[in-house]
């Protein structure tokens, strides 16, 4: 009877131990799963559609933020004629860089360049000065209360830049404290460029990712928190520094509302509002020569940055 009741017992478990057991399947991350899995990105079709994805997306978009660009420099070569044709030309039929001279002499477009890179110079100088040593303190030195500054900087960005645009004015009619009027004066323009709460937030955020046996190491040879930001900290944040001067720079060329308030003379006018103040006495095509002109600067200080920025994803670091 005991025979019969063990064998079902012994054949059952030599069974389960000659089957092999299946190992659950683990799970795949959720950051590692795909629309399309790797092997279907490695067969020869789905490389195929990959890159032609890539390639019409690229130049879609391309396309979409070059092609305005294009419109203006190709309007400015076509005769005022050409311009309101319907439909219109993508390419003028007959270029010609009259109207560039054109705007050159009615706009007085040395004056507004000299006036206006006058004053992106000096706010690009005060954003430095100003922007960079409120970061560094409070990334750095961490002063008393320093998160309740920076959580008041940051409130700043929540208004709206219209609701305030009174007030600064009325600063800028009769400075308290001082008296001073700076209308039609290049601090009007100076001032409000360098109490910038986003540019020190951004500033802020760099300076805090800096390793600080940097800063220690500098501390033991005896350097002070000034020689420290200008030996240490500056030094490897060119990358930062350089898009917040791409963003002073293009802010001041392309700011309308402010310096129409603050500039109201003519020898002191920016270029974007001295273009508006005679578009309606010249032709399509001068006018748009005029946009040209005033837009190379920018250009010209994007990849003047650009470069320096690509220099700087290397500068500073730790040798062990």
């Amino acid at each position: 009877m005991s025979d019969l009741m063990t064998k079902p017992r012994h054949a059952s478990a030599a069974g389960h131990r000659g089957t092999p057991r299946r190992r659950p399947k683990k799970p795949i991350p959720s950051h590692l799963r795909t629309l399309v899995s790797p092997h279907q990105l490695n067969s020869p079709w789905g490389r195929r559609i990959y890159w032609t994805v890539l390639i019409a997306v690229v130049v879609s978009f391309t396309l979409i933020f070059v092609f305005p660009l294009y419109w203006m420099v190709t309007g400015a070569m076509k005769s005022g004629e050409e311009i309101a044709q319907m439909p219109p030309t993508l390419w003028p039929a007959a270029p010609s860089l009259d109207a560039f001279v054109e705007a050159w002499e009615l706009f007085d477009l040395p004056t507004l360049l000299r006036n206006t890179g006058f004053y992106a110079l000096g706010a690009w100088l005060f954003t430095m000065i100003v922007d960079v040593t409120a970061a560094y303190a409070l990334s750095k030195l961490r002063p008393v209360l320093g998160n309740v500054i920076l959580g008041a900087m940051l409130a700043t960005l929540m208004i709206p830049p219209m609701v305030v645009l009174i007030p600064t004015y009325l600063v800028a009619v009769e400075m308290p404290v001082f008296g001073w009027e700076l209308l039609n004066t290049p601090w009007a323009i100076w001032f409000p460029a360098a109490a910038n709460g986003f540019n020190i937030f951004l500033l802020k955020r760099f300076f805090d990712s800096i390793p600080r046996e940097l800063i220690e190491a500098a501390q033991i040879d005896g350097a002070g928190p000034l020689r420290i930001l200008v030996s240490v900290v500056i030094p490897v944040s060119r990358p930062i520094l350089g898009v917040v001067s791409i963003f002073t720079v293009v802010a001041t060329f392309r700011d309308f509302v402010w310096p129409l308030l603050v500039l109201t003379e003519d020898e002191t006018m920016t270029i974007s509002v001295g273009l508006s103040q005679v578009s309606n006495m010249v032709t399509q095509n001068a006018l748009m020569a005029g946009l040209v002109v005033a837009s190379i600067p920018t250009i010209i200080v994007f990849f003047f940055f650009q470069r320096h920025i690509m220099a700087g994803l290397t500068a500073g670091s730790l040798k062990g």
